[in-house]
């Protein structure tokens, strides 16, 4: 039999290529996924987001009201500007077509009044008016408006018990001497008392003391509510009682504790002493502090030492407390004198000396009343 061979087929070389086409194709590998970190081509959720702590809602909750707050104080600013721009607008309007009233409403800021009553005053006065016109008008509704006692029957022939009250420095005890004198010129010595109820003050006692000896009037000296209408009822007799109080701040809560102590002593009527050296604000301040039923009117005192009674003027017009009294020294008894209206006005009224820094012109004291919004109102009401 033949021999058998082994079959050994020829040999080819294939190319890399050809290998590669011809193997089937792969799918890249997928990367592998962590549990732990997560798909990196995928997506990520939003991770939820961490419940505020206290602290941290407190936080955010100031800044909120900080920011408000700002907004707020912006959004005024603002306005104030609006308004202030808008009054600037209707004072030049009515300065063209009322010039009597801009004339009079600057001069009677220029006196000390105030724009609130400035702004009254000038309604009653006509658009066509002069300036003569306007100040003879004026002149007649202050006098008008002005409650001023006449004559001494309201107080020194009518008698009673009658409170000093005011705030430090304004001159209580000298006023009290001054009233004590007129009514002991005319009642005689033993139908008056003298009460003080200043026990702070140093050497407050014997300076009433040393005018009681000298008018030959008794002096008590009372502590408290107890001993006040104890010693009251003791002096039934007398025609007049005065009562010199202690001094004290008008924002002093010791004001109320005061007024408390002379209502509960019985029918004790107060007098307010108003310092005419003081600014109006001041005096508009002291005025609200010592309001009450039991207030019988006011007295001005220092009015010698005042440029001008205005501001003193203006808070009695504007509230409507009666003037009883216009003290302008320091001597006992003279200088106390009845409020005469002619005489208050023309010190009010009288023109500022020249030169001085406190006069306004025009413009100025347009740019006053064009500084609140009611003086917008006005002033656009007036123009139209």
């Amino acid at each position: 039999a033949p021999e058998m061979q082994p079959f050994n087929p020829p040999r080819v070389e294939l190319g890399r290529d050809v290998f590669h086409a011809a193997a089937p194709a792969r799918k890249p590998a997928e990367p592998v996924r962590s549990p732990l970190r997560g798909d990196p081509a995928a997506p990520r959720e939003a991770a939820p987001r961490p419940r505020a702590t206290g602290i941290e809602e407190e936080a955010r909750i100031r800044a909120l009201e900080a920011a408000n707050s700002q907004m707020a104080t912006e959004l005024a600013a603002i306005r104030g500007m609006i308004e202030r721009q808008l009054a600037g607008f209707a004072w030049g309007e009515l300065n063209r077509t009322a010039p009597s009233r801009t004339r009079l409403m600057s001069d009677l800021l220029e006196a000390g009044f105030s724009a609130a009553l400035a702004r009254e005053l000038a309604d009653a006065v006509p658009e066509d008016a002069s300036v003569e016109d306007a100040h003879r008008i004026l002149r007649t509704v202050l006098s008008q408006r002005l409650r001023a006692m006449s004559s001494d029957a309201d107080i020194i022939d009518r008698g009673g018990v009658y409170a000093l009250v005011g705030p430090t420095g304004v001159g209580k005890t000298t006023t009290t001497a001054k009233l004590a004198a007129r009514c002991v010129v005319r009642h005689g010595a033993d139908k008056l008392a003298l009460i003080t109820t200043d026990g702070y003050r140093i050497g407050a006692h014997e300076q009433l003391r040393i005018y009681g000896r000298i008018l030959g009037v008794p002096v008590f000296v009372v502590r408290d509510a107890t001993d006040l209408r104890e010693t009251l009822a003791g002096l039934r007799d007398r025609h007049m009682v005065l009562i010199d109080t202690m001094g004290m701040s008008q924002r002093d809560k010791m004001v109320a504790e005061q007024a408390a102590m002379l209502t509960g002593a019985g029918k004790v009527k107060r007098l307010l002493l108003l310092n005419a050296t003081s600014r109006g604000d001041t005096l508009d301040d002291v005025i609200n502090a010592y309001a009450g039923d039991d207030l019988q009117g006011c007295i001005f005192t220092k009015t010698d030492e005042a440029m001008s009674v205005a501001p003193v003027l203006d808070v009695a017009i504007r509230h409507q407390v009666e003037v009883f009294y216009v003290a302008n020294g320091q001597r006992v008894p003279e200088d106390l004198h009845l409020p005469n209206r002619d005489t208050l006005l023309a010190q009010a009224l009288k023109e500022l000396p020249e030169p001085s820094p406190f006069r306004l012109a025009p413009m100025e004291a347009g740019l006053v009343m064009a500084g609140s919004p009611a003086a917008a109102v006005h002033a656009a009401g007036g123009a139209r």
